[in-house]
């Protein structure tokens, strides 16, 4: 596999999961994928599909399996990394030597996702309807028919952007203020970013 020159530069700018990031990489370069830098990290595919990305977070660093949800999961280790998140799922670290220890394993995922990929088995999405809609927007959607409708009218990945953005706020007055800061959006038939 050939080294990436962007996935170079990320190792050599990384400082809190270095040695944890090139154990994986290691480990990752010894099955039958490609590397590549997407979303600002080391993402490795199989014929152009994504199967594994290597990112870091505060707590963790992890290896992130894009189809996830359709593995075996014979130690049970992978998260669900929000209750949002369908398909992906992570192994989480937060030692080298956990790494280490657990190599013959990770390696083993690896490969699993690698034949999953190669089967072309495909994830079933949740319908935007199947989502629970934040009481706040609830309300606010049954307080103000103009507003009821022209979110009804948004495309389902409209709707889910909102209702993921709004779910995310831990205390409801933030779910509240979220809500309302996205109002005239709503009103004006635009996603959170148009």
């Amino acid at each position: 596999m050939e080294k990436h020159p962007k996935v170079e530069a990320f190792m050599e700018r990384e400082n809190k999961w270095k040695a944890h990031f090139e154990l994986l990489r290691e480990i990752i370069r010894e099955c039958d994928l490609e590397e590549d830098y997407k979303w600002m990290h080391p993402c490795y595919t199989l014929k152009g599909k994504n199967v594994v990305l290597i990112h870091g977070f505060k707590e963790y660093c992890a290896l992130l399996f894009h189809k996830g949800v359709l593995m075996k999961d014979p130690e049970h280790l992978l998260i669900q990394q929000t209750k949002n998140v369908q398909t992906a799922r992570q192994l989480r670290f937060t030692t080298v030597e956990q790494i280490n220890e657990q190599r013959d394993i990770i390696k083993a995922y690896v490969q699993e996702a690698i034949e999953l990929e190669k089967s072309g088995a495909k994830v079933e999405l949740k319908e935007t309807e199947e989502y629970d809609i934040p009481e706040e927007l609830q309300t606010a959607l049954q307080e103000n028919r103009a507003l009821e409708e022209a979110f009804y009218n948004l495309t389902p990945g409209r709707q889910r952007q909102y209702i993921y953005f709004v779910s995310q706020a831990k205390r409801s007055s933030t779910r509240q203020s979220r809500v309302e800061k996205y109002i005239d959006h709503i009103l004006d038939g635009k996603g959170m970013n148009d």
